[in-house]
């Protein structure tokens, strides 16, 4: 009995001495709680800690020296002063500098093994240097130091080992914070008013971008980044407003040698506000740990803060795809707390990989302030346009005549009408009436009727789908017209044109002193097509305006007409393939879905976007899209413009004639398009198979579309507008179920009769006149 009871009695303490599991469990939750608290998962918490640590220890031993540590503060003193003397006052003085880096900072857990030692080194050597110069003063350890020195060397010597000892050990300390003071940073600073720059690429991590409100840092991993250097800040930033308006208006391009005043930059708006980015350290170490969760090892680089997003710059470890960190974006977007995110994998010209992540505050970029920058007032291109600024605040213009066609597309309120005016007010600025002349079709009839008064028009905003068909057909007559022109004065294209026949001739006229321009040759004034809606017009003339803009597109940049079409439906039925590959620039605002990016830009992003004016812009000379930000512009900003042109025009602009023609009119804007739109016949009378269709019915006594394709080799479209043609004219009857149509004339001209005809309608009348 007594071997069972000790045997139930050791199976109880047996189990008493096992905790519970979940008891365990828990406990171990406790601690893991603690350590994220207090470890390197969180280093601001970490040296705030540390710092207090050592600012506490820089109080025990300063105190302790003047007797105000007490009986323990006494006992330490005493063993310390036995160990070090004179040496035991060095270690407050390192107590608060350390207390003073970690407070601030800087220091970092990859150097603290070193510091350890050369901090031990330090102390070692200024002890050494204390005994060499009074007996006992360096405590023991100093005794210990110096004998064996002065063993190998003189004094002199030995003074010379030891103090270099102390300087390289106070180098290697302190070069981390010291550096970071001395080193001169070259800047180049890209806007006076935000800021924006550029910090020199000696330094570890760099970022480049403007003036930005950064929280305090929250969150920083284990295992940070290199140091991270603020941007400088501008601090004498000038107002925009100074700028001077006659050096836009002296750019300006002159045909003709007439005076033409820009609006002034007065009636735009600067930029408003600064980016805020957050906590740029904790972001860059929250997208290096998560990589590295997933095996994936990376160094970051430069970080790249812009108006609308902040791009992180990484480097890749060598045999990483670059595909593991594309499939790693949803990943990154829930580390980071931020939605949508986008990786530009790689950034073009360098061997680096850019996280994009979106600014919690935008800064709103103004078009005030990119028509007042050198790059746009003293260029010497007159369709230079201002697209907006680029992840670092890099400003970008393109030239509308390398483009030298464009298509904006984007959803409802992604910024495209914005884009558009922003285009149309950058040609504006640059250009005088006789210079450029507009044509603005606009289905909707409510973005691009603004313009409606400005003298650069050809003719009134066009809101109907078929006036913008016989638009697109004048502007294919007039591109005739043109090469002709450049073919009879043998030169390649408009500029040439410009330079060596128009500009010549300006000259001559202005020495003569005579104004008849008569004698000049025939001036080509620059022509911008926009179309603001392109769906609507390919719902109803689906075929008339492919082959219109196709046209156009093919071959009329050399005389100077672009197109930029807009569409708030990237579909394949709006978008084709022959007017994608035929319009080279795009500009994506943001989209629905991948596959809407993928027709616009032919790769995906554009669903990344952020909307508000973020876009992705790609021309044929690129070879991937560029991110940039486009300005904004209001509807107050677009009717001073307009305003001003209106009232402050005092010359009627010459308009462009087509040539003569049976319904050409006076001089005037409408006049153009008198062609085209004089009439209600429209285009019927356009087919130049009209006479030979009318000529095969009366001939043939019969009438129908499928005899008109064999005869005249149509298409069925043709042959049945060429049937509508002539029931129009009379020469058919009306279509009467199944039976065949009638034949209403009996000679091909209608308009004479046949001596038979005269016969019978003589007899006829004797008759009636016999009755």
């Amino acid at each position: 009995m007594s071997k069972k009871n000790t045997r139930n009695t050791k199976k109880k303490n047996t189990a008493a001495s096992v905790p519970d599991k979940d008891n365990t469990l828990n406990i171990q939750g406790i601690f893991s709680n603690i350590r994220q608290t207090i470890t390197p998962n969180n280093s601001y918490v970490k040296n705030t800690a540390l710092s207090l640590v050592f600012f506490v220890l820089f109080l025990f031993f300063a105190l302790s020296s003047i007797s105000f540590g007490g009986s323990f503060g006494n006992m330490t003193y005493n063993g310390f002063t036995y160990l070090l003397g004179y040496g035991y006052y060095v270690l407050p003085l390192l107590f608060i500098i350390q207390s003073y880096f970690y407070a601030i900072h800087k220091e970092s857990t990859s150097f603290a093994k070193t510091k350890i030692i050369f901090s031990i080194l330090l102390i070692l050597s200024i002890l050494g240097i204390l005994e060499l110069t009074i007996t006992d003063a360096g405590g023991v350890l100093g005794g210990l130091i110096s004998i064996p020195i002065l063993s190998l060397f003189d004094k002199v010597l030995s003074y010379i080992f030891l103090v270099a000892v102390a300087f390289i050990s106070l180098i290697i300390l302190f070069e981390y914070s010291f550096n970071n003071k001395t080193k001169k940073l070259e800047i180049e600073e890209h806007d006076e008013n935000d800021g924006f720059v550029k910090i020199n690429k000696d330094k570890e991590m760099n970022i480049i971008g403007a003036n930005i409100d950064q929280e305090p840092i929250k969150d920083i991993r284990k295992d940070p980044v290199k140091d991270i250097k603020k941007p400088i800040e501008s601090k004498d930033e000038r107002e925009m407003s100074n700028i001077n308006d006659s050096l836009i208006a002296s750019t300006t391009m002159t045909l003709l040698g007439k005076e033409y005043t820009p609006p002034p930059l007065s009636l735009l708006e600067r930029d408003k506000g600064k980016p805020e980015v957050g906590d740029i350290k904790a972001n860059a170490n929250i997208i290096k740990r998560t990589l590295q969760n997933f095996g994936v090892q990376v160094e970051m680089d430069e970080i790249s803060v812009g108006p609308s997003i902040t791009r992180y710059a990484l480097k890749p470890a060598e045999g990483v795809k670059l595909s593991k960190i594309l499939g790693l974006q949803n990943n990154l977007s829930l580390a980071l707390a931020a939605h949508p995110i986008r990786i530009e994998a790689p950034i073009p010209g360098k061997s680096l990989v850019g996280i994009e992540v979106p600014n919690s505050t935008k800064t709103m970029v103004g078009l005030g302030t990119l028509l007042a920058q050198p790059e746009y007032q003293n260029s010497p291109d007159p369709l230079l346009i201002a697209l907006g600024k680029g992840v670092s605040g890099k400003m970008y213009y393109e030239n509308l005549a390398k483009m030298p066609h464009a298509l904006i597309a984007g959803t409802t309120g992604s910024g495209k009408s914005v884009m558009i005016h922003n285009v149309v007010t950058s040609l504006l600025y640059k250009n005088s009436p006789e210079n450029l002349r507009f044509i603005f079709i606009d289905p909707k009839r409510v973005e691009l009727t603004l313009y409606n008064k400005i003298p650069h028009l050809l003719t009134p905003v066009i809101t109907d789908p078929k006036k913008a068909i016989l638009a697109l057909k004048w502007a294919g007559k007039e591109m005739s017209r043109r090469y002709d022109i450049l073919e009879k004065h043998s030169v390649q294209n408009i500029d040439s044109y410009h330079k060596n026949i128009l500009a010549p001739a300006v000259e001559e006229l202005k020495k003569n002193k005579v104004d008849d321009r008569s004698t000049l040759p025939d001036a080509m004034p620059y022509i911008v097509i926009i179309i603001d809606e392109l769906a609507d017009i390919m719902q109803a003339y689906p075929r008339e305006l492919e082959s219109g803009i196709v046209r156009l597109a093919q071959m009329s940049r050399a005389v100077g007409i672009h197109l930029i079409l807009s569409t708030q439906r990237p579909s394949v039925n709006v978008i084709t393939g022959l007017i994608k590959a035929n319009v080279p620039t795009r500009i994506a605002l943001q989209v629905a879905s991948q596959i809407d990016s993928r027709t616009i830009l032919d790769s995906r992003g554009a669903e990344e976007l952020l909307g508000s004016g973020d876009m992705l812009f790609l021309t044929g000379r690129m070879s991937s899209a560029q991110r940039v930000q486009s300005p904004n512009i209001t509807e107050a900003e677009t009717k001073k413009i307009v305003k001003y042109l209106v009232d402050n025009l005092d010359y009627i602009p010459e308009t462009i004639q087509l040539g003569p023609t049976e319904n050409q009119e006076s001089s005037g804007t409408n006049a153009i398009f008198s062609s085209a739109f004089g009439g209600d016949d429209d285009m019927d009378d356009d087919d130049d198979l009209y006479e030979d269709a009318k000529a095969a019915v009366i001939e043939a006594k019969k009438a129908s579309t499928s005899y008109l394709q064999r005869k005249l080799r149509v298409g069925y479209s043709r042959a049945a507008r060429l049937m509508d043609i002539l029931e129009k004219r009379g020469i058919i009857g009306p279509s009467d179920g199944a039976k065949p149509r009638e034949i209403l004339v009996g000679n091909p001209n209608p308009d004479e009769q046949s001596p038979e005809t005269d016969a019978n309608n003589t007899s006829e009348n004797q008759k009636n006149a016999d009755n």
